[in-house]
This record gives C-alpha cells, structure tokens and sequence, in this order.
C-alpha cells in the first residue's frame, strides 16, 4: 500500500479516524470552495468539484454545506480566498514528504509547517525536492471483508483498474487519475462499497522505518494533519503494520 493509505488503515487501528471527524468536513468544504472557483459550479463539466461533491457526500455532508461552499468558490457568496501552496521537504529517516494545503496566509502556514518538520526530525525543502518520487494516481480503498480478491482483481482490471493490493484488512486499487470514475461506478453497480476513493500522490518507492524512528514520524504526520491549512499529506514510508502494537504514538 501507499504511504498515505497505510496512514489511513494506521490512523483506523488507533482510533484516529473518529476523532478526526471533525476537522473532515472543514478540509472537504475548502476543496469543494477552491474546485468551483477554478473549474465552474457546474459538476458534470468539472471533474475536480464532482469528486469533491463525492467526498463530502461520503463523509455525510448536508447538501446546503456544499451548495453553500460551491455558491463560495463561484462568487455567488462571499467567502474566504484560499491559495493552494504544496510544501515539500523530509521526515526522520529521509523519508519524503509533499505536503498539501489550501490557506489564506502563507506566512502562517509554511511557518507552522516548518516548526512540526523542526520538532519532529523533519526539514523542509526546496520546490520540487521530492515531488519526482510519487505520480499522481486514483485510489480507492475498501474493506476486504466478504470479498474474494480474485473475483475482485478481475471486475476492477477489466474497468480500467493498474493493480490491486491487499494489506491487513483492506483493499487498495490504483488507477490512472482520469478513469477513477469509471472503476468506481462499476463497484457502485456491483454494490461493494468503499471507504474512500480519491486523486493521490503515489510513491514510486518506499523507505522502510522500525522503532522509534517510526514512532517520531508517525507522531510528525499526526501533528502536520492536526494544522488547519493541510489538506493532505503524502510520504513514502513503509511501516510492518505486525509491529504497529508495539510503538508509543502518544504526543
């Protein structure tokens, strides 16, 4: 699995996920915000607002929040301007980080930044420092449960789908960006649902951490996640999820 899915499927174990809710519709309002002021209200002719819409959808959004937040990006309510900034740099290990966030404050937020990366072992690069080593990939997730993974491998390779990896308990499809529509809809027909399906950063390669070298960057993801401006946040690390039980993620 990628980083940030293994971040995901982590985060779920600890009982991250839960907690986090409540920033969830405050990230998604400022994608839906941003989609509609680059590419239009309308969704059928923007895919980016579409899969945004989608999300908050997923995330049980009420439809007047979005309505409200695409009325925002359009003009047609006043709203906050937010500016998409992607930071890059390295957490403990060398392992890479390309950070995404929308703000209305630079300063604030390549500041905030830059403390979590200092605090945690990290430090923060120069512009295209690490963005060679992901590709931008569509990736769905979803449980693994009452699913056979062969039957699974062939619905999604034949709707477009690259590969199809399992891990613990969940499913990982990835897709080229531009067919994530098509694999989802054929699952929506088949009636398997999904936890999450989205554009990500995939790595092209991974750096393994153990011990508390894994502890301090998983507590360096928590906190840069925690910021208000980051939207998302991609690495290559690769963690055994078998000894997850064994490392102290407390602050």
């Amino acid at each position: 699995m990628s980083g940030h899915s293994k971040w995901a499927t982590i985060k779920r174990k600890k009982g991250k996920a839960d907690a986090e809710r409540g920033r969830v519709f405050t990230r998604l309002i400022k994608e839906i915000t941003v989609a509609a002021r680059h590419g239009g209200g309308d969704q059928s002719a923007n895919p980016r607002l579409r899969s945004a819409v989608a999300a908050g959808k997923a995330a049980n959004m009420p439809q007047s929040n979005i309505d409200r937040a695409i009325k925002k990006g359009t003009g047609e309510l006043p709203g906050v301007v937010y500016e998409e900034v992607v930071y890059e740099g390295y957490g403990p290990g060398g392992v890479a980080l390309l950070i995404e966030s929308l703000t209305d404050n630079k300063n604030r937020t390549v500041s905030d930044v830059r403390h979590v990366l200092s605090k945690y072992g990290g430090n923060l690069g120069e512009a295209g420092c690490v963005a060679w080593m992901f590709e931008k990939k569509g990736v769905i997730s979803l449980p693994a449960t009452g699913i056979d993974e062969d039957e699974l491998m062939m619905l999604v390779i034949d709707a477009g789908a690259e590969d199809l990896r399992s891990e613990d308990d969940m499913y990982e499809i990835t897709v080229k960006p531009e067919q994530l529509e098509d694999v989802q809809q054929i699952l929506e027909e088949n009636n398997l649902s999904f936890e999450s399906a989205e554009i990500s950063q995939v790595p092209k390669n991974t750096v393994k951490l153990e011990g508390t070298q894994a502890e301090r960057f998983l507590k360096l993801l928590d906190k840069l996640e925690d910021l208000d401006d980051i939207q998302n946040v991609y690495s290559n690390f690769d963690i055994d999820m078998r000894e997850m039980e064994n490392l102290n993620l407390s602050a």
